[in-house]
C-alpha cells in the first residue's frame, strides 16, 4: 500500500461523497456536494485527499480564519482504516495550516462518537469543557438543522 496526500480535484468529487457516506458523515440536512462546492471557494488547497493507487481511500477539509485552524470531513474508506490513512491526513493537513502561520487547531466530534474520540486523543487532541452551538444560515436539505 502507497499513499498519496493530495489537493481534492473536481473528478474526486462522487468518490468522496461515496466515502463520506460510508464512513456516516453525512447527515439529511447537509449537502455534501454543497459542502464540497463551497469549500472549493474558500481555500481549496487545504481539502485534502488520500489515495492508494486510483482508489481514493481518504477525506479531510481544513480550515484556517487567521484565529485557528479547523479539521472537517476526516475520513479513511473501511478497507483502509487502522493502516495510518487518518494520522496522515490530519499530520498533512497540521502541516498546511502552521504553514499559514495558525496557531491552533480544533474540530468537533458528536458526543457518541467514542472511536473518533478515541482517534484524536491519540494524536494528542484535548477534549475541551465548551458549549458549542451554531446557527444554519442556508438550508441545503430536509431534516433538522445541523
Amino acid at each position: 500500500m502507497t499513499i498519496a496526500i493530495r489537493a481534492f480535484v473536481p473528478s474526486d468529487e462522487d468518490a468522496v461523497v461515496a466515502l463520506w457516506e460510508d464512513a456516516g458523515l453525512t447527515r439529511p440536512w447537509n449537502d455534501p456536494r454543497a459542502d464540497i462546492r463551497r469549500k472549493l471557494t474558500v481555500q481549496p488547497e487545504l481539502f485534502l485527499v488520500a489515495v492508494d493507487g486510483d482508489a481514493l481511500v481518504g477525506s479531510v477539509m481544513a480550515g484556517y480564519d487567521g484565529h485557528r485552524g479547523w479539521l472537517y470531513y476526516l475520513a479513511a474508506a473501511a478497507s483502509h482504516r487502522g493502516r495510518g490513512v487518518g494520522r496522515t491526513l490530519v499530520a498533512e493537513a497540521e502541516r498546511l495550516l502552521e504553514a499559514m502561520g495558525c496557531p491552533k487547531v480544533q474540530l468537533m466530534v458528536r458526543p457518541d462518537n467514542t472511536g473518533a474520540r478515541g482517534f484524536y486523543d491519540a494524536l494528542g487532541y484535548e477534549p475541551f469543557e465548551t458549549w458549542a452551538t451554531g446557527r444554519r444560515l442556508i438550508v441545503d436539505g430536509p431534516g433538522r438543522p445541523d
